[in-house]
């Protein structure tokens, strides 16, 4: 079974009422935008596997495209989506508190957000793309909201508790495909064949995204109880730190993985693919975080004069969630057995490709802000939470 690491979803925006852009924090739409980006990056790489049935060619530079992939982009960027979302749920309990709501209607109006996004990400996952962490998102706050009323404490000890789980996951996962000599499946050819196949492959992959949604999530919810990405400036130690070390520490222990994934280190044991798979799953914590910290710190430079660049991947921010769901509809277009159908069988075209979707998406953003248009996933998914706009 392929590895769901090159799945990196965003979280989507999940503040408790849409703000003009002079009233947002910079940070977090900053990171959505910029993060999409890794997005396009790993799921373009993964359709090299179920298509192309491969990572890697003879040349160069695909093998410098899988090696940077993996330690740069697989389970890095994704955690710190998932801490995204976490960071938002905070947010709007925050904001309801404040407004006078009681726990148990901020509690149901969370938990219904949740239940649209499995229903997205179900929805999302049969027509478009079998990698979708919507769902995920859902039942994570369908499982996890009490979460956001625990002390600060009771959030790490969980964080640490969960943190063996989820890389034990990854380290059977390894173990299952060394022993049956099987890293990924092809996809088969036909609508329906398609449709049962995104629908199998999910299923199992959402159990291992949850495991891995857990920890990202609770320290994005700490994070948001601190006020981190919205006032920077007041944390720069913190951000710094974690930026310095976090990204770093990912590459170094992504390298192991790359080495196999290129033909450089040819015989790993059945023992170092157990060791080496939840290296790079853990490493990718402190990586996505780093991540995070880092466009954070550059967004406290940007704040005070915000340039078109800076603006355009602020409005694809706001609206990643519209945009995620963009590039699924991209990626079925290009590959699908019943439209293009582009045999993509280079690392290296998969990231043009990938750079290219998202440099389309950054533009319709822009013009979408420049029009004063909300993106209509989030403006449905807001509908459905809260009901009708009196």
């Amino acid at each position: 079974m392929a590895q769901p690491s090159t799945s990196a979803p965003p979280a989507p925006d999940t503040s408790d009422r849409p703000l003009p852009p002079d009233r947002r924090s910079l940070a977090p739409d900053l990171a959505r935008g910029i993060m999409l980006l890794l997005i396009a990056l790993a799921h373009a790489h993964l359709f090299t596997l179920f298509i192309g049935g491969t990572e890697v060619t003879t040349t160069l530079l695909d093998r410098i495209a899988t090696g940077g992939t993996v330690m740069f982009v697989d389970l890095r960027a994704y955690p710190m989506f998932a801490a995204l979302f976490g960071y938002g749920l905070a947010q709007i309990h925050r904001r309801r508190t404040e407004q006078g709501h009681e726990w148990r209607l901020t509690r149901g109006l969370l938990r219904r957000r949740g239940l649209w996004l499995v229903v997205f990400g179900v929805a999302h996952a049969a027509l478009l793309f079998f990698g979708d962490i919507l769902g995920v998102y859902g039942i994570v706050a369908l499982l996890f909201v009490g979460v956001l009323r625990f002390r600060d404490r009771t959030l790490v000890i969980l964080a640490l508790v969960w943190l063996p789980l989820a890389a034990a996951a990854h380290a059977l996962l390894a173990a299952g495909d060394a022993v049956t000599g099987q890293s990924t499946l092809l996809m088969p050819d036909g609508f329906v064949n398609e449709l049962l196949f995104r629908l199998t492959f999910y299923s199992v992959l959402v159990v291992l995204m949850f495991l891995s949604t857990v920890v990202p999530f609770l320290v994005g919810v700490l994070a948001a109880r601190h006020r981190v990405l919205e006032r920077p400036q007041e944390h720069l130690r913190l951000l710094r730190a974690t930026a310095f070390v976090g990204v770093p520490l990912a590459v170094l222990g992504g390298l192991p993985l790359a080495l196999t994934k290129v033909g450089v280190w040819t015989d790993p044991t059945p023992l170092d693919v157990l060791i080496i798979s939840p290296l790079h799953q853990v490493t990718g914590y402190a990586g996505g975080l780093g991540y995070a910290a880092l466009i954070a710190l550059i967004a406290t430079r940007l704040n005070a004069s915000r340039g078109p660049v800076t603006n355009a991947l602020s409005a694809l921010g706001q609206r990643s969630m519209t945009f995620y769901l963009a590039q699924s509809v991209a990626w079925t277009v290009l590959f699908s057995s019943y439209t293009l159908h582009l045999q993509l069988t280079s690392p290296v075209v998969a990231v043009g490709i990938a750079v290219a979707v998202w440099a389309v998406t950054v533009v319709l953003a822009d013009l979408m802000r420049r029009r004063g248009r909300r993106g209509p996933a989030e403006t449905v998914l807001r509908r459905l939470t809260y009901g009708p706009t009196r």
